[in-house]
């Protein structure tokens, strides 16, 4: 790993033990054992670390939220999505806890974050569509906005949330699982007894598959 991924791996893992307001980049040199001198060689100061770390946040969901595919089976095409949710809101969750911050520092940034924005929200939408067309849900257009817009707002906010009623302000991987499962429930009220049926597969295998990696 070069020191340029090991400055950006290393900002990610305090940002979120700490709080991304917490740290400086005289922290994060610390923590690797490097000099600032060395830090500010591949990054001219914390923002643009955070807009390498944005990349990886953006380039994560433009990757896996591709249209569902006729030739697979939508429960697996479904669970995929999940493990990418996992993934995202456990890795980079101290970017929801302090988004709002974090875009008001940076022009540059939000302009980008509102525009990708933008974008994934249709992407998820289309998405939502699609498990009507393959009769999963049965959901008009607008309705489809509006549970799109849940989804994401439920995601964007779930750990600041559940992190603000804690006295520790800790978060666990547990956590990002049970607001996966609020999404489930998002779509089930919209779901035909088919989709009720796969809906209840794909929560009780998902927790399945999730406890058994955690006690591994």
């Amino acid at each position: 790993m070069s020191t340029k991924e090991r400055i950006i791996q290393a900002s990610i893992e305090l940002f979120n033990i700490h709080g991304e307001r917490a740290i400086t980049t005289n922290h994060i040199a610390a923590h690797l054992g490097i000099s600032p001198g060395n830090l500010y060689y591949h990054f001219k100061n914390k923002e643009d670390i955070l807009r390498h770390i944005f990349s990886l946040y953006r380039n994560h969901l433009d990757t896996q939220f591709k249209p569902l595919q006729d030739e697979v089976d939508v429960l697996s095409q479904l669970t995929h999505y999940f493990d990418a949710l996992f993934e995202l809101m456990w890795k980079f969750h101290f970017f929801y806890d302090n988004m709002t911050d974090i875009l008001a520092r940076d022009a540059g940034l939000k302009s980008d974050y509102i525009a990708f924005q933008e974008r994934l929200f249709d992407q998820v939408k289309d998405i939502v569509l699609e498990l009507d067309n393959k009769g999963i849900v049965v959901i008009s257009e607008h309705e489809a906005s509006e549970l799109t817009h849940m989804l994401k707002l439920t995601v964007s906010f779930w750990t600041p949330y559940i992190k603000a009623r804690r006295q520790s302000g800790e978060l666990n991987r547990e956590d990002i699982l049970q607001g996966l499962m609020k999404v489930v429930t998002l779509f089930s009220a919209f779901a035909t007894p088919e989709g009720k049926e796969q809906l209840a597969e794909l929560k009780t295998n998902y927790l399945q598959s999730k406890q058994q990696s955690s006690e591994a």
